[in-house]
């Protein structure tokens, strides 16, 4: 995701330094951007004022990264989370960083591995004049407005938000939208993997012969993308996957879960808010892991078309 971030910068004009631990991810951009050996050598090699993004998962890898580029920058300079981070971490870097004057932003990136060509969806916290500084960056990212009929009433407001990003508040809130999305994300999820799990349910020796149904779930998911209320990307996904193969022996059915599902149930609770679907959906990831359905694997076939994740090894430890 971070190289086709950089990758559709490059598209718009913006000058790229790169950096990762893992050298063959430099190398595979080694003819579009500058290439750096360190974090030190990334910011040598931007001028100031120096933007640095950081495409990392969130914990501590995050925290460190953030801290060692804390003692590398100047005043001006602005360090951007394109994570999945906390929002908690991010108030807390946010308010440590100001006092050495350099800006923080929490940028919730949503577009997975389709970003580069569809762009991706964006919600940032932080101050608005560093916000508006940084427009010309969100902009490039962005999908634009593409063919999507417009809202009905938007005319006065902030035409970006149509464009596909958006300035959500001060620090954290950024990340806090974008956890909320992705606990939706598991919601809707689960939903499409129960639904078509009771499909193909239909077929078992168990149910009843006057109604035990062969059903072709790939044409069912095609007929759904074209004009029914329940279309979507995810619905997308789907589709693409049960036409490649309807039974996804690819997968097993390990559903991941990468932290914000979790932390949309912990703001749920903190917010006295009733959440039954996002937590069920999240209950559902970790149960999948002791034993699976065919929900499972669609599930895991979703989560690998929008955003490359791959099913962990049978024997790696489940985190958390």
């Amino acid at each position: 995701m971070g190289s086709n971030i950089v990758r559709r910068l490059l598209r718009h004009q913006h000058k790229c330094v790169v950096f990762d631990q893992n050298p063959n991810a430099v190398a595979s951009l080694a003819n579009e951007a500058e290439s750096a050996q360190s974090l030190k050598d990334v910011c040598e090699k931007l001028s100031p004022p120096r933007i640095v993004w950081i495409m990392l998962p969130a914990g501590s890898i995050t925290e460190q990264t953030v801290m060692s580029l804390a003692d590398m920058l100047a005043p001006g300079d602005v360090i951007v989370d394109g994570g999945n981070s906390y929002f908690k971490d991010d108030i807390r870097r946010a308010a440590m960083l100001k006092s050495r004057k350099i800006h923080y932003v929490d940028a919730g990136v949503s577009g997975g591995v389709w970003g580069l060509d569809r762009g991706y969806c964006m919600m940032m916290g932080g101050d608005q004049e560093t916000i508006d500084r940084l427009d010309p960056i969100f902009a490039a990212l962005a999908p634009g407005n593409g063919d999507i009929a417009r809202t009905p009433g938007r005319e006065s407001r902030d035409p970006r938000i149509e464009r596909g990003y958006m300035h959500c508040g001060p620090s954290g809130a950024g990340h806090f939208v974008k956890m909320v999305h992705n606990g939706i994300e598991y919601g809707l999820m689960q939903a499409y993997a129960e639904g078509f799990d009771i499909l193909r349910g239909a077929a078992a020796n168990g149910i009843p012969e006057a109604w035990r149904y062969a059903l072709d779930l790939a044409d069912i998911a095609e007929v759904w993308r074209r004009g029914s209320v329940v279309s979507s990307w995810l619905l997308d996904l789907s589709a693409a996957a049960l036409a490649e193969d309807s039974e996804l022996r690819e997968f097993r059915g390990d559903v991941e879960d990468s932290g914000e599902g979790r932390w949309t149930v912990l703001a749920a609770v903190e917010e006295a808010i009733s959440a039954e679907v996002i937590t069920a959906a999240l209950y559902a990831r970790f149960r999948s892991r002791h034993g699976h359905t065919f929900a499972e694997k669609l599930l895991s076939a979703m989560r690998n078309k929008f955003g490359g994740h791959i099913e962990r090894k049978s024997n790696e430890r489940v985190p958390g």
